[in-house]
């Protein structure tokens, strides 16, 4: 038996709510912008978050309505998609606290800053990877809107490399679930896909 939800019948944050809980789990984008005079860096995670394409490197993530991250990204066209470790989990959190506009995160939070190479916002000193992104564009749709970013520069920690591959159980990444739920990394399975040559005739 299952119960049956309508969005046009339910309230617009109870099918968040809803939405937040069965598409789990979602990565973290732990965007870092700075303002357009370059004075205020802005650090906020974003689980709406995926790869976009390959070929050129595209990113997204969306804003939830009209953020500071989203603001930046639109007077800058730059931002930095930082890796949300599990060991940075409270300041993680403590970042999605809704600052008055003007405020550092960064700061507020006590969260170490460093440059990034190709863009003006800085990175994560401490996350284990940062995608430098230039804005590629952004969509639109409702009370959200998408940022596509173009990924011009990729920084990973050596320790998380395992023969020059990034390595899962190293990155100890967050991700997101439904409430105030957050999920670990847990147990890795690993599995071949399977070609269609090799498809067994019964299965």
């Amino acid at each position: 038996m299952r119960i049956d939800f309508d969005p046009a019948a339910t309230s617009r944050n109870e099918f968040y709510r809803l939405l937040t809980a069965v598409v789990v789990p979602r990565p973290i984008a732990w965007v870092s912008t700075v303002t357009a005079d370059g004075h205020t860096p802005n650090l906020a995670p974003h689980s709406f978050f995926t790869i976009s394409c390959v070929e050129p490197p595209v990113v997204q993530f969306t804003s939830v309505g009209r953020k500071d991250s989203l603001r930046n990204v639109e007077e800058t066209g730059e931002f930095v998609v930082n890796l949300a470790p599990e060991a940075l989990f409270e300041q993680i959190n403590a970042t999605a606290t809704d600052f008055p506009h003007g405020v550092s995160e960064f700061e507020a939070v006590g969260v170490t800053a460093e440059p990034s190479l190709r863009v003006k916002p800085p990175r994560v000193a401490d996350s284990p990877v940062a995608l430098e992104c230039e804005l590629h564009s952004t969509l639109r749709l409702g009370d959200s809107t998408v940022v596509l970013g173009r990924v011009v520069h990729a920084a990973v920690a050596e320790e998380v490399l395992d023969d020059g591959h990034p390595e899962a159980t190293r990155l100890r990444p967050l991700s997101r679930l439904g409430k105030d739920e957050w999920g670990t990394l847990g147990a890795v399975r690993e599995i071949s896909r399977i070609r269609y040559a090799d498809w067994p005739a019964t299965r």
